[in-house]
C-alpha cells in the first residue's frame, strides 16, 4: 500500500509540480523513490503563509548502478524554483548518517506530510533506527543545531527575528523530550506534538501557541526581544543536555553495521521489485 497524506490546504498545482518533479527524477536518474515527504516548517507544524515547500526524498539506485566502477552521487538536487525545494539522499547515505547520529533521516521518516511512500520502507528504516540510533549522538546533533542557531540569531541579546525563535526552540524541545524519555531516541517531528509531550509550563505552552498562531497568518513577524520564558527554556535545555548526554567517539558497532548492510540489500531488492510489479 502506497502512503500519501497531503493537507487539503496545499495548493493543487504545487502538489502536482512536486509529483511531476519526483516522476522526472525517477525517469532521468533511473532510480526508485520509495519515500518522499515534506520537511521544514510545514511538516514541523509552524509554517508561515510564504513558507517554501521542502520536499525531501530517499532514493534507491538499481543494482546495475551498484556494479559500475563509476560511483554515482549520493544526493540528487533539483533547481530551487519559486517556492519549490526538492532534493534527496541515497539510501546508503541515509543509513550511514543515521549511524553517525544525524537525525535528519529520522525526521523524514516521521514527517506527517507524505507525497508518496511505501509503508514497508518506512517501517523497516524506523525499526532499524529504533534499535540502533544512539540517543547521545542524536542529542549532540540537536544541541549543535540549536546552539548554532542561537549564536547566529540571539547572540546580541537584543531584538530577535521572531520566525527564527523556532530554530533554537525546536532543538531545545527535542533535547527535553529525549531527557524525559530515557528509553527512546526518536522524538516526534511535528512541533506541537513534541511540545505537548515535553510537559511545558502553562506560560511556555501559551507563548509558543501564540507564536505559532501569529506565524501562520503573517508573512513578517518582525523582530522583538526574546521572551524571557522562552529564553530560559532554551538556555536551560542546552545546559542540561551538555550534562546529560555523553556522545561516544567510536564508530557504530559491528552489529549495527552488519544489520545496516543486510537492511540495505533487502530494501534495494524490494524497492525495484515493488516498482516494476
Amino acid at each position: 500500500m502506497t502512503l500519501r497524506n497531503i493537507p487539503a490546504s496545499f495548493p493543487g498545482p504545487t502538489v502536482a509540480d512536486i509529483d511531476a518533479r519526483i516522476d522526472q527524477i525517477c525517469a532521468s536518474e533511473g532510480v526508485c523513490i520509495p519515500w518522499a515527504i515534506e520537511s521544514g516548517s510545514r511538516a514541523w507544524g509552524f509554517p508561515s503563509p510564504d513558507s517554501d515547500f521542502d520536499c525531501r526524498f530517499v532514493f534507491v539506485r538499481p543494482i546495475d548502478q551498484h556494479l559500475s566502477p563509476w560511483l554515482r552521487r549520493d544526493v540528487i538536487e533539483t533547481p530551487l524554483i519559486g517556492e519549490l525545494d526538492v532534493n534527496g539522499w541515497d539510501l546508503a547515505k541515509a543509513l550511514k548518517l543515521l549511524l553517525k547520529g544525524n537525525a535528519v533521516i529520522i525526521e523524514w521518516l516521521r514527517s506527517p506530510i507524505i507525497y508518496r511512500g511505501e509503508h514497508w520502507f518506512r517501517d523497516a528504516l524506523l525499526g532499524f533506527a529504533t534499535r540502533f540510533a544512539d540517543r547521545d549522538l542524536i542529542a549532540k546533533h540537536y544541541l549543535h543545531l540549536g546552539e548554532r542557531q542561537r549564536r547566529v540569531y540571539f547572540a546580541d541579546g537584543t531584538n530577535v527575528p521572531q520566525k527564527k525563535i523556532f530554530y533554537a526552540l525546536r532543538p531545545a524541545a527535542t533535547l527535553r523530550w529525549l531527557r524525559l524519555h530515557p528509553d527512546a531516541a526518536i522524538a516526534p517531528m511535528h512541533f506541537p506534538t513534541l511540545m505537548s509531550e515535553c510537559e511545558p509550563s502553562a506560560e511556555l505552552a501559551l507563548l509558543v501557541s501564540e507564536l505559532i498562531e501569529r506565524k501562520s497568518i503573517t508573512r513578517e513577524l518582525g523582530s522583538e526581544p526574546l521572551p524571557a520564558t522562552i529564553s530560559a527554556f532554551i538556555n536551560e535545555e542546552f545546559e542540561r543536555a551538555r550534562a546529560t548526554f555523553a556522545p561516544r567517539s567510536e564508530p557504530a558497532s559491528a552489529i549495527a553495521r552488519v544489520q545496516a548492510e543486510e537492511l540495505y540489500r533487502r530494501l534495494v531488492h524490494k524497492a525495484f521489485a515493488t516498482a516494476y510489479n
